[in-house]
């Protein structure tokens, strides 16, 4: 992509960003919650919408000259619905986090029970980490995985909702690569009037592309990130049934958020039409192709994937218990090389956060490129090949020289 008046303009910024524009194409993308747009949604990014004000919602804005942000964003809003069979959506939420934020204040009072996965079991920060303002402002209780399997135990989380009778129950993750029992969890949340709130943010490309079941038909508010599988700008939005609309409009505005970023809805619109087409389909199967083929890969070299495979874009590698090497430094090696990967806690670790023992991969960016089953194959041998030669300098040049010339035969879209 070219950049002409910022190259006249500015043109130290202009070489960093040529320079990541070519790490993206020299290298492999494997963390698992990124992906590469189409030009279409960086032309809307880039657009003149970006230049408004709009604080408030078609049809009631606080400022005016608000007409065609309204169709924009209206059209936004009528492409989300028919994408996911939702009554009702906010495309205003800038990113995940505050989506979450603003589900929650709709929903609860501070102080309130929610049961959600356990962030060190696959859970996501704004799940109720101590840390984050889920876990500060609202009362979390944890379920965690079976330990002999690695998969959510439905007994035990409807044992802990009997239990604990929390107002919320949150099922969703950031590192969970199994289908999610969207109906159990509803039928438990019915048992003890608690709300139910699904979090899809890594999942709803393949749900858009109807390759795993949706919350929608059953939970009261489903929230997801726009980017991951779903191939948008980043951004998020909230879906939910009509009842709950006019509370979670009043969460994200005015509650946390003031004028929303209008070009960055636009680019929401191209995507969610962009996965409205037969061909996404075809593309969310073959993601869901390659990471179960790029497990395998892995197994058959040695590495324990957690929970045994997948069933989604992701997944986990135990690298410590399978070549004694931490989530750190294989995160380190591999990037050396030119792949992109991310340190991740796996189930039970017993290493820390910062130098866990786990790696987590996805296929989404990979499959945008063109990749198929294959292809994972040679993913995979370049990954052990990396890990065992970790101290071999020459040999870790050798690979990155090998994992360029394999990734540029795959263009990113530009």
């Amino acid at each position: 992509m070219e950049y002409p008046h910022l190259k006249i303009q500015d043109p130290k910024l202009y070489e960093i960003i040529k320079a990541e524009e070519a790490r993206q194409k020299e290298g492999l993308e494997l963390i698992a919650s990124e992906n590469y747009v189409s030009p279409a949604v960086l032309e809307a990014m880039g657009s003149v919408l970006t230049n408004k004000y709009s604080e408030g919602y078609p049809g009631k804005r606080y400022y005016g000259g608000n007409r065609v942000i309204d169709e924009a964003e209206n059209l936004a809003i009528e492409r989300a619905k028919e994408l996911f069979g939702a009554e009702a959506v906010n495309v205003q939420p800038l990113s995940g986090s505050p989506a979450n934020m603003a589900v929650y204040m709709a929903l609860l009072n501070p102080g309130d029970k929610v049961l959600g996965l356990s962030l060190d079991q696959g859970g996501h920060l704004s799940h109720g980490h101590p840390l984050n303002f889920s876990g500060k402002l609202y009362q979390i209780i944890p379920y965690f995985l079976k330990k002999e399997n690695e998969l959510i135990d439905m007994d035990e989380v409807e044992a802990i909702a009997l239990r604990e009778k929390p107002k919320m129950i949150l099922a969703g993750f950031s590192a969970y690569s199994r289908n999610m029992d969207w109906k159990r969890f509803k039928e438990i949340a019915d048992k003890i009037g608690a709300h139910t709130f699904a979090d899809i943010a890594h999942i709803a490309g393949l749900i858009a592309g109807k390759q795993l079941e949706s919350p929608v038909p059953y939970f009261d508010v489903v929230s997801t990130t726009t980017h991951k599988t779903l191939r948008g700008p980043r951004g998020a939005i909230i879906m939910s049934r009509e009842q709950f609309a006019p509370a979670i409009n009043k969460a994200v505005f005015p509650g946390i958020q003031g004028g929303p970023h209008d070009h960055i809805n636009a680019a929401k619109a191209v995507a969610f039409g962009e996965a409205l087409r037969p061909e996404f389909r075809d593309y969310s199967a073959q993601i869901i192709k390659n990471a179960q083929r790029l497990a395998q890969a892995l197994a058959n070299r040695g590495f324990r994937i957690i929970s045994g495979g997948t069933d989604n874009h992701l997944m986990l590698v135990d690298v410590f218990g399978s070549k004694n090497i931490t989530g750190k430094e294989a995160e380190h090696v591999l990037e050396e090389i030119g792949i992109s990967i991310n340190k991740n806690m796996i189930p039970y670790d017993t290493r820390k956060p910062l130098d866990p023992s786990g790696i987590r991969l996805g296929t989404a960016a990979l499959t945008t490129r063109g990749m198929k089953e294959a292809h994972m194959d040679t993913v995979a041998e370049f990954i052990d090949a990396a890990l065992a030669n970790k101290d071999n300098a020459a040999e870790l040049e050798n690979l990155a020289r090998k994992v360029k010339r394999f990734s540029v035969d795959f263009p990113v879209p530009a």
